[in-house]
């Protein structure tokens, strides 16, 4: 039952509390936060160079990036790619995954457990925590593979 006197307004989507929340997790464990991006979206500012099988992996540490802006609709940044400065922004719902280098622990397809947001902006229902229990227990999370040529970083550090 919805109380009239209260105006109704869009829900809003949980995925960016949700990578907020995870990078905060991963770095107050002192592991490096990663993310995986759709590096077709929309709107999507990437060096495009490195992108693989239209993802792209990306170092958010404080030590890797500079202004980093985890927004409600874009994550920004500014990092190094082969020793030159390239500003990043990336819709919030290209973000596939946020997980620890370290050891891969994070949330990847975030519309599967999230929800996905329809047409109309609804947040439509995400699997029951019996789905998701049986789905862990089927497919772990896997840490994406490493790039093909490991000599060569994605990020670098710069001191």
């Amino acid at each position: 039952m919805q109380d009239s006197s209260v105006p109704s307004s869009p829900v809003l989507s949980t995925r960016p509390y949700m990578i907020r929340a995870l990078h905060e997790w991963i770095v107050d464990n002192g592991w490096t936060p990663y993310i995986l991006v759709d590096a077709r979206a929309e709107d999507a500012m990437i060096p495009g160079a490195y992108a693989q099988d239209g993802r792209i992996i990306f170092n958010i540490s404080t030590s890797a990036t500079k202004n980093l802006y985890l927004g409600n609709e874009k994550v920004t940044f500014s990092g190094r790619f082969n020793g030159v400065p390239s500003p990043v922004s990336v819709p919030i719902d290209a973000v596939l995954a946020i997980y620890a280098k370290e050891n891969g622990a994070g949330m990847g397809v975030l519309e599967e457990i999230l929800g996905e947001r329809s047409e109309n902006g609804e947040v439509t229902q995400g699997i029951s925590e019996k789905e998701a229990s049986e789905k862990d227990s089927e497919t772990p999370f896997q840490k994406p593979s490493a790039p093909k040529n490991p000599s060569r970083p994605v990020l670098r550090v710069v001191k």
